[in-house]
């Protein structure tokens, strides 16, 4: 054992190294990305409060303009509230990532309040398969590039469904699906995905065809 961990003990930590420093710099991305969108809503509504500051003592005007301001709002109120707090910030800090790179995004999710299951454990499996998703749309062209998830109760089941659109080939080490951009770290995260789901019992499916990546994951409830 000590032979083992003189001569491969280094290549692990750097890999792991080199794993823990892209988790740091994406959820940095997420945050800065969260932050320039709360400057734009700032924006947004300074230059609101200036136009109907304007519009005072003009009241059809005005009545015509915060309509035009709630159909804007309802628009663009993209928030995904699935029922639990943790599951809708990953969700929502991830999506609000990928929708900054162009990139065509599709959520539905809803998840029970009574979970036998880690939240922090399923945090962690809607995370890692949207980075790897957004991973694969990085090297497309944005207006090529989509990502469909769902997350609901199928069966008695809980089901997760990430599916993005893909170019290039899939790397695998066996049976095993790599990701590309890191692949240093031999698909950490991947892995991550397949421990805690064998953990509760549960099933994961990987599919692959010409443009088209998919994952599903069931957990018993």
């Amino acid at each position: 054992m000590k032979l083992f961990d003189y001569i491969f003990g280094p290549l692990i930590d750097r890999r792991i190294a080199a794993f823990q420093n892209d988790l740091i710099t994406r959820h940095c991305d997420e945050v800065s990305n969260i932050y320039r969108t709360m400057r734009g809503w700032r924006h947004d509504y300074h230059n609101h409060i200036q136009t109907l500051l304007a519009l005072v003592g003009k009241e059809e005007e005005l009545r015509a303009y915060l309509l035009h301001l709630n159909d804007d709002l309802t628009t663009i109120d993209t928030v995904i509230k699935t029922g639990n707090v943790m599951v809708d910030a990953i969700l929502n800090s991830k999506l609000s990532l990928i929708r900054s790179k162009k990139i065509n995004v599709n959520a539905k999710a809803a998840v029970p309040q009574d979970l036998k299951i880690s939240e922090i454990d399923l945090c962690i499996i809607i995370g890692n398969l949207l980075d790897n998703a957004m991973e694969a749309c990085e090297r497309q062209n944005p207006e090529d590039a989509w990502i469909r998830v769902f997350v609901g109760i199928l069966k008695g089941q809980l089901y997760i469904s990430v599916s993005n659109s893909m170019g290039g080939e899939i790397k695998k080490s066996g049976k095993t699906y790599l990701s590309i951009k890191r692949l240093n770290s031999h698909g950490f995260g991947l892995m991550r995905v397949d421990r805690i789901v064998d953990k509760y019992g549960g099933y994961v499916n990987r599919q692959n065809e010409e443009g088209v990546f998919a994952t599903e994951v069931l957990l018993p409830l």
